[in-house]
């Protein structure tokens, strides 16, 4: 890898000036790139609601619809407004009360059932049905131009106004997030860096990445608005490591080549290729786990992210080297003192107090496992915006003043009998918080013949094989009130028309919460495996991904119990999202440890030391790691108004100091416990060449001891090894520790003595 290294450095003002060119055709990509703002167009084509929908547009020509409301306005006003609304770009039909009558015919002449449905008071309904799906551009564009004719007293609610204002408060919002994530993390590491522009030049290399990444989702088409926004701020948290880790690198060699920076770099890149490859790998399988879903959200996020880390990785080891070299005398010119103290006594005290932290491992595990299992969840997007967005407005005028929640839609055979249609109609009408139903033979009363509906009202609810039939029910979209009445209407519903279809946002968002359920667990399960399987293969263990693991899940854990027991309810997604990206991202912090922990080890010192300078040296890295993490979704949780982002940045940040703190202080006390059967289950622990020469050494004096724990080899062979070498003086820290060590009535690395074993 060092001549991979030579070469970067050698020709680091191109690579710098390529990376810079692949900008132009990056934020073209980015600026085309178009943005999904309807989740529930990542269901799974192959499920009722979803097949529904596409026959209800492809037979009916019908994709989305709005149910508008007028207030205080008079009928020859609405009138007005009606003709514009049918001007406008992609609106199919508007149903409304001169549809069915004249103007001058009272309106007390029309079904009970129908007039009921769209009056109330001095407030009344129009339905607008366009010709494009829900969260279509043109529909939204239509929207828009609805808002604009009407007047203050017009309120358009339905699935299509919410993904209009999502969008509106989305692109508005977005460049803040970004912003504040860029400044904060930038803040952390300016503290805990012994640099003012190491963090900037950090910021630049992996906002070249960031552009890189959202420029390629051309090629996807479409991404979820979820995507885009988290997109930036996660790749920015979970990269940061690698340029650390490079920098950390640098500086070691810089010392060991003062008068050679370009040496240094080399050599830097070389070690760093290697460890940034095995810590990106954990990040991208978890990543990658969320690409199991069903629910193709998943899909969509992991493999933007996993695409984001490879990229965050080939920038730290080509562009970011480049950068260092050519604004290293800037460096060097705005060092500080790092605030970091060192770590070793931290790390002493929490060894000798490992007892008390495994209690607390223990006691914490159970509470913290429960509320993980019962943690609430909501699936109705819309309920959570600001109050304030027009869509909102509308919202709560309809379950004010018409008492209606959600809009279901049936989907049945055209040629269905008149009477089995009039029990359908009357069997689903009594269902518990069914307000009204309206079809072809809700229209046809005692003053309204079935041949004198207008044929705007038969082509909106008959096409050639199947008749319409819409429901307004008096609940919202996502609750368990809803979701029973979903299930009482399908069962009406299918006793006269086996093959009719049940759809619309209440329906689908049931299947949703089905399908996210089934998720949780495929998604849990898979990137516990992957990672698993990583780091049972980096560190050549069977044991030590059980307890690494462990380690983040206690994390995660405590992280998603948190909201159980502040009543906190999140969306859907978040719980899915966040057990595994912060299983991926900060499982790192265990590994680090750990590796340290394994070279310590291998070099002869007992366990208590080992994982003694394991920890003191984890410790400052691990720190400025998390702080960044927590810097760049914090800031971003706090300023968002969509509830969706500022769950899933709040989960983010939070996550990451809990799993700083597990790894910390719970890591080094299950490594101390299970060090022997970690030794017994695992390679590379145990130097025979230096168990070799300390046996030969106790042969040599005639005093051989034979070693059947085979802890005692690693520390036993050091012993032997350092007998031979120079004295060196020692301090009296290393005299106390080593007093230290050999009282440890828990550590059963003996320290080998030949006199203590005379025959």
């Amino acid at each position: 890898m060092e001549a991979f290294g030579k070469k970067v450095v050698q020709l680091r003002f191109v690579i710098l000036a390529a990376a810079l060119l692949l900008l132009i055709p990056s934020i073209i990509g980015y600026n085309n790139t178009r943005i999904n703002y309807d989740v529930l167009t990542y269901l799974p084509d192959s499920i009722d609601t979803i097949k529904g929908q596409n026959i209800l547009k492809d037979d009916f020509g019908t994709g989305g619809f709005s149910l508008v409301i007028f207030e205080g306005m008079s009928d020859q006003e609405i009138a007005k407004t009606e003709a514009k609304f049918k001007q406008i770009d992609h609106v199919k039909n508007v149903i409304w009360y001169d549809d069915l009558a004249d103007l001058t015919i009272p309106k007390e002449m029309i079904p009970s059932d129908i007039y009921k449905a769209f009056n109330s008071g001095d407030a009344t309904l129009m339905a607008v049905f366009f010709d494009t799906s829900t969260s279509s551009d043109e529909t939204m564009n239509a929207i828009t131009q609805m808002r604009k004719v009407a007047k203050k007293q017009c309120y358009v609610s339905g699935m299509s106004a919410m993904v209009t204002d999502l969008k509106n408060l989305t692109e508005q919002e977005e460049p803040t997030y970004v912003g504040l994530a860029v400044l904060l993390s930038c803040v952390a590491m300016m503290i805990f860096m012994d640099s003012y522009v190491v963090p900037l030049i950090f910021l630049a290399n992996i906002g070249i990445a960031i552009i890189w990444n959202l420029g390629s989702n051309f090629f996807f088409g479409e991404i979820s608005f979820i995507t885009q926004a988290l997109a930036a701020v996660l790749q920015l948290a979970v990269t940061m490591d690698y340029s650390i880790f490079l920098w950390h690198s640098f500086e070691e060699q810089i010392s060991l080549f003062p008068d050679d920076p370009k040496k240094a770099m080399a050599k830097a890149i070389a070690a760093t290729v290697t460890s940034v490859t095995g810590s990106s790998i954990t990040t991208v399988a978890g990543f990658i786990a969320m690409c199991f879903m069903t629910f193709r959200l998943g899909l969509d996020l992991g493999v933007v992210m996993a695409k984001g880390v490879i990229l965050g990785v080939i920038s730290c080891i080509t562009v970011l080297p480049a950068l260092i070299l050519i604004f290293r005398k800037l460096i060097e010119k705005t060092r500080h003192r790092n605030v970091l103290p060192d770590m070793h006594k931290l790390a002493h005290y929490i060894i000798d107090h490992r007892v008390i932290f495994i209690i607390v491992f223990i006691v914490v595990w159970f509470p913290a496992s429960y509320g993980y299992n019962h943690l609430q969840t909501y699936y109705d997007m819309g309920s959570r915006l600001p109050k304030t967005l027009e869509y909102s407005v509308a919202r709560d005028k309809m379950d004010k003043e018409f008492k209606t929640g959600a809009t279901h839609m049936i989907l049945a055979k055209k040629d269905l009998s008149t009477r089995d249609a009039h029990d359908m109609i009357d069997g689903i009408s009594d269902i518990k918080g069914v307000k009204n139903v309206i079809a072809m033979d809700s229209f046809v009363g005692a003053m309204v013949p079935k041949e004198m509906i207008p044929d705007s009202i038969k082509d909106q609810l008959q096409s050639g094989k199947y008749q319409l039939m819409i429901i307004n029910s008096q609940y919202q979209t996502g609750t368990p009130k809803v979701n029973a009445q979903i299930t009482r209407i399908n069962r009406v519903m299918k006793h006269y028309d086996k093959s009719a279809l049940l759809i619309g946002e209440a329906p689908c968002t049931k299947d949703l919460i089905t399908i996210a359920n089934h998720d949780f667990n495929v998604v849990n399960a898979v990137s516990i495996a992957m990672i698993f399987i990583i780091i049972a293969l980096v560190l050549q263990s069977i044991t030590l991904p059980i307890i690494l693991v462990a380690v983040i899940e206690f994390a995660i854990f405590i992280n998603l119990g948190i909201p159980f027991y502040t009543h906190t309810t999140l969306v859907f997604i978040a719980s899915i999202c966040i057990s595994t990206i912060q299983l991926g991202a900060t499982v790192d912090y265990a590994i680090l440890m750990t590796t340290r922990y394994k070279t310590e080890r291998f070099g002869g010192k007992n366990k208590h030391d080992a994982i003694e300078t394991a920890l003191a040296f984890a410790i400052p890295s691990v720190i400025v790691s998390a702080a960044s993490f927590f810097a760049a979704t914090f800031g971003v949780a706090l300023y968002s108004n969509i509830d969706i982002i500022s769950s899933l940045c709040t989960l983010l940040a939070r996550g990451a100091l809990i799993s700083m703190l597990s790894v910390i202080f719970i890591l080094p006390s299950l490594l101390m416990i299970f060090d022997g059967v970690i030794i017994r289950t695992s390679k590379g622990f145990i130097n025979k060449e230096k168990v070799g020469l300390g046996m030969r050494k106790a042969k040599a004096g005639n005093e051989t001891q034979v070693f059947s724990d085979i802890e005692s080899l690693p520390a036993h062979a050091s012993v032997q090894a350092e007998a031979d070498a120079p004295h060196q003086p020692s301090t009296d820290s290393d005299q106390k520790a080593s007093s230290d060590d050999r009282k440890d009535p828990d550590d059963d690395t003996r320290i080998f003595d030949p006199h203590a074993f005379k025959k």
